[in-house]
This record gives C-alpha cells, sequence and structure tokens, in this order.
C-alpha cells in the first residue's frame, strides 16, 4: 500500500445548517490511500470501503507525524472505527 492520508467526512449541509464561509462540522475522520501514480490526490476510498468524493481532504499524512495516532489528535472521538482497525494491521 502506497501513502495514507486523512480525510473528513463531514455533517451534510441540509441536516445542519451552517452560515456561509463557515465550515461544516465533521462527522468522521477516515484513512484513504493517495490515488495511483498522483501522491497528492486521495484514492477513491477510504480504507472502511466509503467513497471519497465529497470528503474534504486534510493534508495529514501519518507517515509525517510516525510519533502520534494516524489521525489529528482533536478528532479523536471522530475516527472510523474500520479505518482505525485497518490502520493498526
Amino acid at each position: 500500500m502506497g501513502e495514507i492520508v486523512v480525510v473528513y467526512e463531514l455533517d451534510k449541509a441540509v441536516a445542519t445548517r451552517v452560515p456561509r464561509g463557515e465550515e461544516r462540522p465533521v462527522r468522521h475522520v477516515h484513512a484513504a490511500p493517495t490515488a495511483p501514480g498522483a501522491p497528492t490526490a486521495t484514492g477513491p476510498r477510504t480504507l472502511c470501503g466509503k467513497d471519497t468524493f465529497a470528503m474534504a481532504t486534510t493534508g495529514w499524512k501519518p507517515s509525517e507525524h510516525p510519533e502520534t495516532q494516524w489521525y489529528p489528535e482533536e478528532y479523536a472521538s471522530a475516527v472510523c472505527p474500520d479505518c482505525d482497525a485497518m490502520m493498526e494491521t
């Protein structure tokens, strides 16, 4: 497997009214491989199989933070358990 990046599954705009210019809250944090041949682009699916099309890329790469968890600490409560299990293997 190549490089892994972190992506955010955001709350749906319809479900939560967010004022214009503000970011939608993060629903889940997922891990996704980069696209083949494009190390800066996210692949089409997360490690748990969800489509990354509507997810926000974070720029957080676990390989750049080997001393910490694979996800940003402030989102520990929103980590996808399936992606987390895949990252442990």
